[in-house]
């Protein structure tokens, strides 16, 4: 077969086609993958950083009260006033020793106003605070002047990293010497470690001159973060923070930007072990003034990435390989093609044949629940059919006596009957208003409310299955105007809740009795609304969840407003509602309402 110079040209264009587009799934391939590895360690130190944040400032926060309170004990101030005093000063150096020891810090000790220490829970050790100058100190400087200080340095005697809390000591308003407390950060700083060993990563504290004092790694501390000038030394030397400790240069440099729009950069951190590339993830510290860099080692990222370079170029080649068979075979892939389009309207035909399905599910379940909707409707309805029934057949008996009068000429009988018909009417009239009432939807607007006109309507709607059930109603109402703020036709709802509860509670009892009260407390402008009955109660077991959501018992049903919705239309309108077992038997709910007070009153 000869091979013409176009079939040459074609696969030359064709090779160099295939090796351009190896080269670009690897660049594409390398940056997705460091882009999404640089994601997914950047979120888990956004994790890290705020559970290392939270640690610390727990640690640190147990020991801030800890100066206030020590300062309020006379003891100080007494030793302040005599520091002369062998005997004072001995009780004092082993009051503050004890303190030591309870509150597991590294050292207490007392200044007077000169930043002079005359006290220290050390005064038995090689190196005592005693008689040791901290003037120059911040903490004692901020407590000097009335405040409370926070501050953190290496001990100038004990050559310790410590936090270091102040509070003033005051005498007749004056300050007269400051209580410090110092907390070993040695010990937080091992804790710390454990956290960042368990979590794999690395981190430094610095401090605002970018001095890193708390670290992962021991060679970082006492390194600055950035370079040091001299006047940055001098400052340094001048404050002495860090005692005698010597000060030098960490050899970090940038590597690259992870995203320009984001704080994120990858950082090269040479030593004696070699460098190494972080991710940093710092976050300022408000309460100590410290920030907090955590550097998540990249490593694991790039040694990942050989492996993922060989996949990538795997992948592209068998694609390619792919695409040449696919030409070769078009035909089976048109015959595929076409076999698939076929399959595709089937599966669409079914899928139309389950959306119908679904249709007519959803349908089935509307109308189950319009059932369930007019059902409860219906019960409503059916409980005043008895009040209803008696006014209709006295209307039909004057109506037929009426016109036996009109017949005889009686005008006065038959005028009377009219009379009593109307108000028979008006009745008919009220009942059904108050059955509008309960069952409209609440507008959610507030007023004052007559609260003897409030229950007498809930009875008006409780009133047939009063008399059905044969209950003896029994009420206590004020007799003067007595006025709550809310929602009429929730409180209304309430109460019809709750009576209607306590009916049903005493379908079993030989006595039922109801009761119904509105009193006042004594000792406030509180209104309290009591339905008493002679049910069995409510167990103990359930006291204290009967106004959960959804709670029911069998003995307490109502109408479904649910003592959970009673108690938060209670509460809206700045009541209580309670519930509580009477000694004669039976459960009493009591309501409590502030009173209306309008203005002048």
């Amino acid at each position: 077969m000869v091979i013409t110079r176009t079939q040459i040209k074609h696969k030359i264009w064709l090779s160099i086609a295939l090796i351009i587009g190896l080269i670009l799934t690897l660049y594409i391939s390398q940056w997705y993958w460091l882009d999404k590895g640089v994601n997914n360690i950047a979120q888990q130190s956004e994790k890290q950083i705020n559970e290392l944040v939270l640690f610390i400032d727990q640690q640190l926060a147990q020991f801030e009260i800890i100066p206030e309170v020590i300062a309020t004990n006379p003891i100080l101030q007494e030793g302040l006033l005599a520091p002369k005093n062998p005997k004072k000063m001995a009780e004092l150096n082993a009051y503050l020793s004890e303190l030591q020891k309870v509150t597991e810090s590294s050292d207490i000790y007392l200044t007077d106003s000169l930043g002079i220490a005359i006290a220290a829970s050390n005064w038995d050790q090689p190196r005592p605070f005693i008689n040791q100058d901290y003037s120059y100190r911040p903490y004692f400087i901020a407590a000097r002047s009335g405040r409370a200080g926070r501050y953190y340095a290496v001990g100038v005697s004990s050559d310790k990293r410590g936090f270091y809390f102040s509070n003033p000591v005051y005498h007749n308003g004056q300050v007269l010497g400051v209580i410090v407390v110092k907390v070993d950060i040695g010990v937080i700083e091992q804790q710390s470690t454990g956290i960042a060993i368990a979590g794999q990563y690395e981190f430094l504290i610095s401090d605002p001159d970018d001095i890193v004092f708390l670290s992962s790694i021991n060679h970082w501390r006492f390194n600055s973060l950035t370079p040091l000038s001299q006047s940055k030394r001098f400052a340094l030397n001048n404050a002495k923070r860090y005692a005698n400790r010597p000060i030098s240069e960490l050899s970090i440099y940038p590597d690259y930007k992870v995203n320009s729009a984001t704080d994120l950069n990858t950082y090269k951190i040479t030593s004696s072990k070699g460098s190494e590339t972080f991710l940093e993830k710092k976050q300022l510290m408000p309460n100590a003034n410290w920030t907090l860099h955590i550097l998540a080692p990249m490593s694991p990222l790039y040694k990942s990435l050989p492996a993922i370079m060989l996949l990538a170029a795997s992948l592209y080649l068998l694609i390619v390989l792919f695409i040449l068979y696919t030409i070769e075979r078009r035909k089976n892939l048109l015959r595929m093609h076409h076999a698939q389009n076929q399959l595709e309207q089937r599966v669409k035909a079914r899928t139309l044949e389950l959306e119908k399905a679904n249709t007519q599910l959803k349908d089935t379940q509307d109308e189950l629940i319009q059932a369930a909707k007019l059902t409860v409707i219906g019960s409503l309805s059916a409980s005043i059919n008895h009040e209803l029934n008696q006014p209709l057949a006295a209307l039909r008996s004057y109506a037929q006596n009426t016109q036996t009068f009109l017949g005889r000429e009686m005008y006065d009988d038959a005028k009377n009957n009219l009379k009593i018909m109307i108000e028979l009417t008006d009745r008919l009239a009220d009942i059904i208003a108050q059955f509008k009432s309960f069952t409209r939807k609440s507008q959610g607007k507030d007023n004052a409310i007559e609260i003897q006109q409030a229950i007498e309507q809930a009875l008006t709607i409780v009133q047939p299955e009063i008399d059905k059930q044969g209950v003896q109603l029994s009420k206590s109402l004020p007799t003067g105007k007595c006025q709550i703020w809310g929602d009429t036709i929730r409180l209304q709802q309430v109460l019809v809740n709750i009576i209607s509860n306590a009916i049903v509670a005493m379908h079993q009892s030989s006595q039922k009795n109801l009761a119904i009260s509105v009193s006042k407390k004594s000792d406030s402008n509180t209104l309290i609304i009591s339905i008493q009955d002679t049910g069995p109660g409510v167990r103990e077991s359930q006291m204290s969840k009967i106004f959960e959501p959804y709670f029911t018992t069998n003995e307490r049903q109502g109408l479904g407003l649910g003592l959970s919705i009673s108690q938060r239309i209670i509460e809206s309108m700045q009541g209580q509602i309670t519930v509580e077992n009477c000694a004669k038997g039976g459960a009493i709910f009591k309501l409590s309402l502030p009173i209306y007070l309008h203005e002048g009153n």
